[in-house]
This record gives C-alpha cells, structure tokens and sequence, in this order.
C-alpha cells in the first residue's frame, strides 16, 4: 500500500504566505491617507485604463495592489454586494466595515482552503460626514484586517513609505499638500540604491472621495487639475470640483463619460441641485 506523503500544518500556511508577500512585492505601492475634505488615494500606476483605485459605492472607494485578476475580481464582486445590500435595504446600510468583513471571509477562505492564496494586498476606505468618521480598513492576503489610523501603504516597499507618512501627516492638511505627501513618500524609495526618485505625473493615479459632495464622492484626479496639485497651484480645500464638473451646453465631462457604467447597477442618489455625476474606476496593474 502506497504511504501518505505528510506535511506540516504550519509549513504549508508559511509556503502559502510567502508565496503571497512575494507576489505583492513585485506590485508597485500605493498610499491611502485622509485630508480636511476627506480620503485621498494615490497610485503609482502606468497604466492609463487598468485601475488600482475604483469607486465601490456611494462613498466608499477601493484600492489594491498584488495581481490585476486577482482584485479585480474582488471589486467587482464588493460592488455587486453594495448594490444588492442598498436595493435589498437603504443605500445608508453599506458601509465600509460590511465590505471589509465579507472581503475578510473571502480571503480568509481562499487562503485556507485553496492551494494558492490570492497575490493581494486591498484597501477599504470609506469617507464620513466629519473626519473623526472616515473609515480606512486593511485587508492581507490571509483575511486579516486592520483599522489604519488616517493613512496606511501597500505594496513592496510599504514599510518605508508608511515612514515617511507617519512623520509628516495630519488629518486637518489641505488636499494639495495631501497629494504632494503621498507623492513624495512613493517617490522615497525604487531608486538606485534605494534612493529617492521623481515621479511624473502622467505616472500616477489619483482620486478622492470628496466629503462636500453629496451621493457618490468618488472622483478622479487627472490632466491639469493634478499637476496644479502637484505643482501647489491648485485649490487646497478643494475636492477635485474641476475634475469633476461636467462640460459645458449639458454633455458629460471625459472622467465621468469614461467612468459610465462601470459600477455595476448601482442605484443613483435622489435628483437634486448637487446630483453627483458618475466617475466610477475599474481595474489594476502591477
């Protein structure tokens, strides 16, 4: 009779978190902080139609790093949940926390029970009605979560990014200097020797959801309105209102006519003078 070949527990779920770390290391980083206006994510990204940042609900947005099909398939299934949750009940009882615990158990499981774990590092941030309410959860590879303190980083150099952020962030900055920050700690690592380097702007992604907004706050920063930030030229306070104002004689800005679509069926806010147009994301790249 043949032998059982047997192995360790506690060996295999090591194989299986290395495995993992190292997929997620070879990811470039992205950083997730708050502002006076509310969350900002900034991502190294070179890739201008695969997203690392998309709008999951209402007022609560999604970023990741790791494998492209990987998260992909997680944002897409947090966005189908949120519109079940908002259609079955009121699109009050989404929340972040619901999103981040059933992101948890998906994890979680695929990280038990399946020979590969998935090469994934996400956010979760939800953006409230005041600062003290904004909401930013990490979720590993494994299911674990974690309630970061206003800012949090992901990705290989993470550790050294997250550095320089604890050092220099307030939740009371404005969203300029909010953006440099976040520039400025993802270019402090990737260099030669694990020096400094310059990112351009054209290699970033950017978005924020924006607490004076009322329904969706998810809008992306791009073109001119992010090298104004970059440059200190833009409008502190400000949540990206340029970016996201639609054009004039009643068509649609290029954001939110590329965004169209691509948050499932979410039902849209009641009409109003301050309806939101959509600007929803999609995807990632390494």
């Amino acid at each position: 009779m043949a032998m059982q070949f047997y192995t360790n527990i506690d060996q295999i779920m090591r194989d299986r978190s290395e495995l993992a770390r190292k997929g997620i290391s070879r990811g470039r980083s992205a950083v997730t902080l708050t502002y006076s206006g509310g969350i900002l994510f900034v991502a190294e990204n070179l890739s201008s139609s695969l997203h690392k940042i998309s709008e999951i609900y209402d007022r609560i947005g999604f970023a990741a790093v790791g494998r492209y099909n990987e998260f992909e398939n997680l944002r897409r299934a947090g966005v189908r949940k949120a519109d079940l949750d908002g259609l079955s009940y009121d699109r009050r009882d989404v929340t972040g926390l619901a999103l981040a615990n059933a992101y948890a158990q998906t994890l979680g499981a695929i990280f038990s029970d399946q020979q590969k774990p998935f090469e994934v590092e996400i956010c979760v941030a939800e953006v409230g009605p005041t600062p003290t309410d904004d909401q930013i959860y990490r979720l590993a590879y494994d299911g674990s979560v974690n309630d970061e303190p206003g800012y949090m980083a992901m990705g290989g150099s993470a550790e050294a990014i997250a550095n320089v952020l604890k050092g220099a962030h307030k939740s009371d900055m404005s969203l300029a200097d909010a953006v440099k920050l976040a520039v400025r700690a993802l270019s402090s690592v990737g260099g030669d020797g694990g020096a400094s380097r310059t990112i351009a702007a054209n290699q970033l992604e950017v978005a924020i959801l924006d607490r004076a907004r009322r329904g969706r706050t998810f809008r992306r920063l791009t073109g001119s309105v992010l090298t104004n930030l970059l440059n200190g030229n833009g409008n502190g306070n400000g949540g990206g209102t340029a970016a996201a104002t639609p054009a004039k004689n009643g068509t649609e800005s290029a954001d939110d006519k590329a965004a169209e679509g691509n948050n499932g069926s979410a039902k849209p806010p009641a009409p109003g003078p301050d309806k939101p147009t959509s600007s929803a994301g999609s995807a990632d790249l390494e």
